[in-house]
């Protein structure tokens, strides 16, 4: 198994646990819920595929699918959907996070291999992390995270753009990107955690 095949599947499960959250806090029904954390897992993996003129990993592979109903039968089994304020649960930044970190390596590392440029490169990475989000967040009539939350979709272009730069000086290796993953997932809870924003007009 590659790290790319190992990101992908944190992605899938992270997200699909953070689906779980926004699905509960909108008080959806059970259909409602898994369409949500479907869509949250595979919605960025599925335009990233299409993009790169690739029949996505979603279609043609049970792996995707089954992780995201474990994750959604394991949630349902430890019952947390009781008692659930939203706002002030630390496992949905941390799993989202989680989700964000991993598919941007992701997207990077498919970008890459298609021998993308730089801004295609980051643009995967921003695509794949924060398609899914979107797609969910405008079905659900909300305002999407990348357009308000701290460093959120930044934190994509970060690792998208030092994949980039790693891999053009032939850096790029397990290490490399275990630590580019690493200080991707302490910047964003960083970022959460400490308020940090963008500068607002």
């Amino acid at each position: 198994m590659t790290f790319l095949d190992i990101a992908e599947i944190i992605g899938i499960a992270a997200f699909a646990l953070s689906g779980f959250w926004v699905a509960v806090e909108e008080k959806l029904d059970l259909l409602g819920l898994f369409i949500i954390s479907f869509l949250t897992a595979l919605g960025g993996g599925i335009i990233r595929d299409v993009i790169v003129n690739k029949i996505p990993y979603s279609f043609i592979n049970f792996l995707p699918s089954i992780v995201v109903i474990l994750v959604i039968l394991i949630a349902l089994i430890l019952k947390l959907q009781k008692n659930i304020d939203f706002k002030k649960r630390k496992i949905f930044i941390f799993s989202d996070s989680i989700g964000l970190v991993s598919f941007s390596v992701s997207g990077s590392l498919i970008g890459l291999d298609a021998k993308l440029n730089y801004f295609g490169v980051v643009l995967l990475a921003l695509i794949t992390a924060v398609g899914g989000g979107i797609l969910r967040d405008v079905l659900l009539n909300r305002v999407p995270m990348i357009l308000k939350a701290e460093f959120y979709g930044t934190i994509a272009i970060i690792i998208g753009t030092f994949l980039y730069i790693m891999n053009t000086f032939s850096y790029l290796n397990i290490f490399t990107l275990s630590t580019i993953f690493i200080l991707g997932l302490i910047l964003r809870l960083l970022a959460y955690f400490k308020k940090w924003h963008l500068p607002k007009i």
